[in-house]
């Protein structure tokens, strides 16, 4: 655990890219790239990624998901926070919300969007799914539970969603303290994990991927592209 936060001090005191700028004085407008609610006219369930605030955003990233059904008059986010638990509420949050706000100044990206019917079968199953979320209590920013885990969790119990989150996405790969095999995000191959610390995935779709320290390098075959740590895709863009 030593070497793997040396690792990140020095990765972020090398790229400068650290911010001291306070979150109340971030970003969070609309990125302008999902269809407003009023035009939304059938279902839509989207999931969105963007570089963690501040320091964390060197080297990971937070997602969630959004979406919306026909006769709704916005969208509903959800995503999980590290300082809700800090405030004795349970991490995931469900509210509704702009989908494609910046995540305190760095900017929002669709990676998977769902319309139609399959949408509306895929929001009434993540409904459930947040409910029975197995870590609504708990926060860990290495390894996990966190935001990316969340995700990761809603990806892998969704067979519509053919998706995996980035290299970058620290966390994705935790399983939980007992469990230490399980399908891969895609469903398309396995995934070894231990505590998210040191795993291997293979799956036609996410190719192969190896995690050390909660690192992830890998290739992906499907839609070519190397996977580093900090970077995230070098290649095409995942289009599992």
């Amino acid at each position: 655990m030593k070497f793997m936060i040396v690792l990140l001090l020095t990765f972020v005191s090398i790229t400068g890219c650290s911010s001291s700028k306070s979150y109340r004085d971030a970003s969070r407008e609309s990125m302008g790239i999902a269809v407003p609610a009023a035009e939304q006219n059938e279902a839509i369930f989207q999931v969105y990624i963007a570089r963690a605030f501040s320091w964390r955003g060197n080297f990971a990233t937070h997602p969630w998901v959004a979406w919306k059904r026909p006769d709704d008059s916005s969208y509903t986010v959800a995503q999980v926070t590290g300082w809700r638990v800090k405030r004795g509420l349970p991490s995931v949050s469900v509210t509704q919300d702009l989908p494609d706000r910046r995540w305190f100044d760095n900017e929002a990206e669709i990676i998977d969007e769902l319309k139609g019917e399959e949408a509306l079968k895929v929001i009434a199953h993540v409904e459930k799914l947040i409910e029975n979320y197995p870590y609504s209590d708990v926060y860990t920013l290495w390894p996990g539970p966190n935001s990316n885990t969340f995700i990761a969790y809603l990806i892998r119990h969704t067979p519509e969603l053919k998706i995996e989150l980035p290299p970058h996405a620290i966390g994705k790969d935790y399983l939980g303290h007992t469990r230490f095999a399980a399908m891969s995000p895609a469903g398309t191959g396995l995934q070894l994990s231990a505590w998210g610390v040191l795993g291997l995935t293979l799956g036609l779709h996410e190719g192969i991927e190896v995690n050390i320290l909660s690192m992830n390098f890998g290739l992906d075959f499907w839609t070519p592209a190397l996977k580093l740590p900090f970077v995230g895709r070098l290649g095409f863009k995942d289009r599992s």
